[in-house]
Parts: C-alpha cells; sequence; structure tokens
C-alpha cells in the first residue's frame, strides 16, 4: 500500500468513528493567487452546490480557499480531496 493510500485508509476510519454521515464538511486548501488555480478547486466543488470563500494572503502570493459541503459518506470526503491533489501546488489543511 502506499502513503497515500494508507493516509487515505486512515481519514476513512477515522471519518467513520468521528462523523455522522450525510454531514456539512468542511474543506481548507491554500494556492497560489493564480485565477487558474483558484477557479480549479472552485470547479471541483462548484457541481456538489458548495459555500465557497477566498481569502489573499497579506502578500498577495497566496490565496486559501475554505469549502462548505454536504457529503453522504467517507468516500465522498476522499473523492474530493483526491480530485483536488490534482491542482499544482495545492496545500490541504
Amino acid at each position: 500500500m502506499s502513503e497515500r493510500e494508507a493516509f487515505y485508509a486512515n481519514l476513512k476510519e477515522k471519518l467513520k468513528e468521528t462523523t455522522n454521515f450525510p454531514t456539512k464538511y468542511l474543506y481548507k486548501f491554500i494556492v497560489s493567487s493564480d485565477e487558474d488555480k483558484i477557479k480549479q478547486v472552485q470547479d471541483i466543488f462548484n457541481k456538489g452546490g458548495a459555500v465557497i470563500n477566498t481569502r489573499k494572503s497579506r502578500s498577495g502570493k497566496y490565496t486559501s480557499v475554505s469549502i462548505h459541503i454536504n457529503v453522504a459518506d467517507a468516500d465522498e470526503v476522499i473523492a474530493y480531496y483526491q480530485q483536488a491533489e490534482k491542482v499544482e501546488g495545492i496545500i490541504s489543511l
């Protein structure tokens, strides 16, 4: 099992133990303040009826993206993380 697979397996177990699904889940990411990268993140979550907030850093070099979205189960939470990690340079918090 790869390191990423182990991470997601562990996350899935923790979510099952601590979260009652369906629920509203909060995702937080940091990306460079490149409009294309911000749009890539927003596009992942827009189809799910998410509430998305962005905020630039003081220097304007980075943007934090916070997303509240309803998810049905731990697998859906992980699926969104896996899609988001395809955005170059993204940091998940």
